[in-house]
């Protein structure tokens, strides 16, 4: 074997010249690399976002058919409830009587009439006469009518 000695002589520094295109490289390699990782990140999010999306919307349709259950079951109830043989039940409970052909009046005239309008009035003086109540002749006919049919206070 040979047996090394170190040496006395000590070999120069060498220096060595800095590479430009390595440091663009490595700037360009670092660019891509956070590019994709944030890519990855952002369909993360985005996953999740959707997850979420479709839970709520599980719920959501989940309340919508409890609600038309309920609305469907109301439905029941109010037919039920408003039944002519359920009213007519009701009715007899609180003693009321059927009505009887003798109390229908056929020729008596549907609507207000003077004799049941609670804001008629008899006929009064010019002076005292309230506002809606004054006459004014209709174009067409040439008659006298009632401008208002509605309670007023006096002038």
């Amino acid at each position: 074997m040979i047996r090394r000695i170190p040496s006395k002589q000590r070999n120069a520094l060498v220096a060595r010249e800095r590479e430009q295109d390595a440091v663009l490289r490595l700037g360009l390699l670092l660019f891509c690399g956070l590019i994709l990782a944030g890519g990855f990140v952002y369909a993360g999010v985005q996953h999740f976002a959707a997850l979420r999306v479709g839970y709520q919307t599980e719920n959501l349709r989940r309340v919508r058919d409890q609600l038309a259950e309920d609305q469907r079951r109301y439905l029941l109830e109010r037919e039920a409830a408003a039944s002519p043989a359920r009213l007519e039940r009701a009715a007899r409970q609180l003693g009321l009587q059927a009505l009887q052909p003798a109390q229908i009046d056929p020729l008596r005239k549907k609507g207000i009439t003077r004799s049941t309008n609670p804001c008629h009035r008899p006929r009064v003086s010019r002076s005292t006469r309230t506002v809606p109540q004054l006459r004014r002749r209709s174009k067409r006919s040439g008659r006298k009518t009632w401008m208002n049919q509605v309670c007023a206070k006096p002038i």
